[in-house]
């Protein structure tokens, strides 16, 4: 039977990638830096905060860098008031819901943002658990924050769903034993797939994932 599904937050509930790369380009333009799409989607996109930072400014101080992304993350809050989940998500909580399946958010975001992107869909109520990386000992793409959500929802690897939509990510949820769907929001499907993604999907309305919900609930 189909225990739990795991899912990361950003470009995988919901598209955010673009209001992240807007947040950066802004602060970083301050500082007379241009950053380009290609620079997000290479060091930026499923990565923490930290690492994001290690490759931004390698010679300024970590103080700095908790500086650069506490200001980034409020950036990014007050240019998504409002967001959209992505297609055929609520389906897939309510057959979720109906189904008694376990459901958590496992993210490298920072925690103000999760409950923040959260509540501007309207779902901050729908998850038993969110975990985030800045709690946790290790982040994406270290298998451990999948891990720890399968232990939170008291849920076997084999019998699990993780959904990802960045090389870390899928990194991280596949490295758990986790059969792992990548949403092609922002990397190429075969990116995903090199990663260890089993199948790749645009939302969760393909019938393909819906198949596979069927044969593992059988």
């Amino acid at each position: 039977m189909l225990d739990a599904l795991l899912f990361d937050l950003d470009g995988t509930l919901t598209d955010t990638d673009k209001l992240h790369l807007l947040a950066m380009q802004q602060l970083l333009l301050e500082e007379g830096r241009v950053f380009t799409e290609a620079e997000f989607d290479a060091h930026v996109s499923g990565r923490a905060n930290a690492d994001l930072c290690r490759y931004l400014f390698p010679d300024r101080p970590v103080s700095e860098h908790q500086q650069f992304a506490d200001r980034k993350e409020a950036r990014f809050r007050a240019l998504s008031p409002t967001l959209q989940p992505t297609a055929g998500l609520l389906r897939l909580l309510e057959h979720a819901e109906r189904q008694r399946i376990g459901v958590a958010v496992v993210t490298n975001a920072p925690r103000a943002n999760a409950v923040h992107m959260l509540g501007a869909m309207g779902l901050n109520e729908r998850f038993e658990h969110v975990l985030v990386a800045e709690e946790l000992a290790r982040a994406k793409p270290d298998p451990l924050p999948y891990l720890t959500g399968l232990e939170r929802l008291q849920a076997r690897a084999a019998q699990s769903l993780a959904f990802e939509d960045s090389v870390p990510g899928v990194k991280a949820a596949s490295g758990a034993g986790i059969f792992t769907v990548g949403l092609s929001t922002s990397q190429r499907p075969e990116a995903l797939l090199e990663a260890g993604a089993q199948l790749v999907v645009k939302d969760f309305e393909d019938e393909r994932l819906w198949a596979l919900i069927g044969r593992m609930s059988g």
